[in-house]
């Protein structure tokens, strides 16, 4: 969905979710940091949840790391995931809009929102995944508006 000039609803985190899919890589608390990091690595990701059966503990990150484990001399194929985590995960429903998750990672200082609905994990989405979004969601305005001014409005 876009945020079209004549009143269209916004692009929802769900919109998101429908374009890019519903894949979450995750990681148990027990497991080893130094696991964590080869999934990130090979996954291409910045960030996993860490899950308790189903339940979301905790994330972590490339930050997570390089702070908890790196910079502090740990080794980490003997670290656990659980001593470096971020325990507080803020996560985001389906329904909100692209500008109210932006708004949230630039005030909590996020870069990955989990996605759940009903205490269901159904995604993730990152801040490159809303910028790509908000790009989108200007070329179709623009162009838009360029067929308006040109007398080829649709």
């Amino acid at each position: 969905m876009f945020y079209a000039i004549s009143g269209a609803t916004m692009t929802t985190v769900r919109d998101i979710l429908g374009d890019k899919g519903h894949r979450v890589w995750s990681v148990r608390p027990g497991d080893k940091v130094y696991d964590a990091i080869r999934m990130m690595a090979d996954k291409d990701v910045g960030s996993l949840v860490v899950l308790d059966g189903s339940k979301i503990v905790g994330i972590v990150t490339e930050r997570h790391y390089a702070r908890n484990v790196f910079l502090k001399g740990r080794a980490s194929p003997q670290t656990r995931v659980d001593d470096i985590m971020e325990r507080t995960v803020v996560c985001v429903g389906p329904d909100q809009s692209i500008e109210e998750c932006m708004a949230l990672m630039t005030t909590k200082r996020l870069r990955h929102l989990p996605v759940t609905e009903n205490g269901a994990l159904l995604g993730i989405v990152s801040i490159g995944d809303l910028v790509k979004s908000i790009i989108s969601d200007r070329e179709f305005v623009i162009e838009q508006l360029e067929h308006y001014i040109s007398g080829s409005a649709r």
